[in-house]
């Protein structure tokens, strides 16, 4: 039990990081430049990894990595960047709530987990949750800002159960390392097609990428697929939750804006939807047990 509360906090670093990525992207990192930003923040961040865990990919792993690579980071990456880009940071998270529904779904297809109603619930109140904060936010929704947010969550889904399947036996440092890096090499070449030369870095997008490189990417995504390869796919979805709340919470506090009473109370159910995913039915066990030793002494 104590191990599991330990990889829920672990894991928790992934969202509460990437929820302050979309801010970061969007107030510091250059604009229309979302394939040399995707390459930008993977590249380092794997080879920083790789650094630290000098391990090379072996037999399968060598394609495998390059699959993870495209649908986790290759894809993600850009498809975010536009995202941040696009929308107001709170709209921009939000959206992403939709992710534990989807890496159930996503588990349940590609490693036999199937969803329990506990789970499912805690999605249902974290969800609604959203929607709230959603309500209560403005800014303009781009249809193609909507539309890349919803492509990310959907491929990284996959991508996420792919790796917990693929992962056994290999270590989890490894393993995103080498997403890292495939995922930034095939960024790049479609960055110096379609964008041309790296863009020009002031101050403070040298900062927002550094940032961005090591603690939104290389320690969140190690933190990310750690938890998935300790725990049910349902508990790392609903953690994931944690990202629109950051990304409300700094979108509305940095911007000097008050916090509204929807926002707070979507942020109460959020919180409340990921507690109450994590309750396990222990009564009915202890009731069975009571069951079984009357049936015995009888």
């Amino acid at each position: 039990m104590e191990a599991t509360w330990r990889w829920t906090l672990i894991t928790a670093i992934a969202p509460v990081a990437w929820g302050s990525n979309y801010y970061v992207t969007r107030e510091f990192l250059p604009h229309d430049a979302a394939l040399w930003g995707a390459a930008i923040r993977a590249l380092p961040a794997g080879l920083l990894l790789l650094l630290i865990c000098r391990q090379l990919p072996r037999g399968a792993w060598w394609w495998r990595a390059v699959v993870l690579g495209a649908m986790n980071v290759g894809a993600f990456f850009a498809l975010i960047y536009v995202a941040a880009q696009l929308l107001p940071t709170s709209i921009a998270s939000t959206i992403m709530a939709a992710s534990p529904v989807a890496l159930m779904l996503m588990a349940w297809a590609l490693v036999s987990e199937r969803p329990r109603l506990v789970p499912v619930a805690g999605a249902a109140i974290g969800m609604a949750g959203v929607a709230v904060m959603l309500l209560g936010g403005g800014g303009a929704v781009s249809p193609l800002g909507v539309a890349a947010s919803v492509t990310a969550m959907v491929s990284s889904s996959a991508g996420y159960m792919l790796a917990k399947r693929w992962g056994a036996g290999v270590d989890v440092l490894a393993s995103t390392a080498w997403q890292l890096v495939a995922g930034g090499v095939l960024l790049l070449v479609p960055a110096v097609v379609v964008e041309g030369a790296p863009p020009a870095l002031d101050a403070g997008a040298a900062l927002g990428f550094a940032y961005v490189t090591v603690v939104a990417t290389a320690i969140a995504f190690a933190a990310w697929f750690g938890g998935l390869r300790h725990l049910p796919a349902s508990t790392v979805g609903l953690v994931g939750l944690l990202n629109p709340v950051t990304g409300v919470l700094l979108g509305t506090l940095l911007s000097g804006d008050v916090l509204t009473w929807r926002q707070l109370l979507g942020i109460a159910l959020v919180l409340g939807g990921i507690l109450a995913g994590r309750i396990k039915a222990r009564i009915p066990v202890r009731l069975t047990a009571s069951h079984l030793s009357h049936a015995r002494s009888g």
